[in-house]
């Protein structure tokens, strides 16, 4: 059987957050100059016997402040959401190309090896490489040793043969001597093909189709 492992060491535009600032200003203005002539009102017909407090005058006026800080306040964290939501969008753009290491299904194109780099359980004695095909079906098992930090998975199936291109996933079994003590998916290099929003997430295309949020990333390297 040959060796099959190497170890080695267009979203839309979101809404412009100026145009909604300057509509809530020129409410807040209006609403403004409406207080103040219901004030004056209040004022001009007040029973001249049992006249209005100043306190209360003061308490209206302490009320609509904060009422207007408020707004000022919503305008300036809408700002700034929109602000860091596409400072994300532009940086995670620049990701398109890249190989993005994740625990997710990644595609064979029966030509570039499949790198990843395998996690076992503490204190695993031996561990189990464990391929996967599109449906979940295993087709290959193939011993490693617990301590390599990085594999590559070439392809080839026990007669030497290349498998089919197509979407594979892998899973590393660790054990002990006392048999199966974890199964656990392994992070694989995977090309990024598309970013884009969706809500408060940017999510991240992978070569196989899948999509996850650019949190699940845990490292990037050049192609090749």
């Amino acid at each position: 059987m040959v060796d099959q492992i190497t170890a080695t060491q267009p979203t839309p535009p979101a809404p412009s957050a100026s145009g909604a600032t300057a509509s809530d200003k020129a409410a807040l203005s209006s609403d403004f100059e409406t207080f103040l002539r219901m004030l004056t009102v209040q004022v001009q017909n007040q029973d001249p016997l049992n006249p209005v407090d100043s306190t209360d005058y003061a308490t209206q006026l302490a009320t609509f402040s904060s009422v207007e800080q408020q707004v000022l306040t919503n305008d300036l964290l809408r700002a700034m959401s929109t602000a860091l939501g596409g400072d994300a969008l532009q940086e995670t753009s620049g990701w398109i190309g890249m190989e993005a290491l994740a625990r997710a299904p990644v595609w064979f194109d029966r030509q570039t090896p499949i790198a990843m780099r395998p996690e076992y359980a503490p204190g695993a004695e031996s561990a189990t490489l464990v391929v996967r095909d599109a449906d979940g079906a295993v087709i290959q098992r193939i011993a490693v040793t617990p301590g390599q930090d990085a594999l590559l998975w070439g392809g080839g199936d026990d007669n030497g043969e290349v498998l089919p291109a197509g979407v594979y996933r892998f899973e590393i079994e660790s054990y002990d001597s006392d048999g199966l003590i974890d199964t656990r998916a392994a992070p694989t290099y995977n090309r990024i093909t598309e970013v884009r929003r969706e809500g408060d997430d940017v999510l991240v295309r992978l070569s196989d189709g899948t999509e996850l949020p650019k949190s699940l990333v845990t490292g990037l390297r050049a192609p090749g």
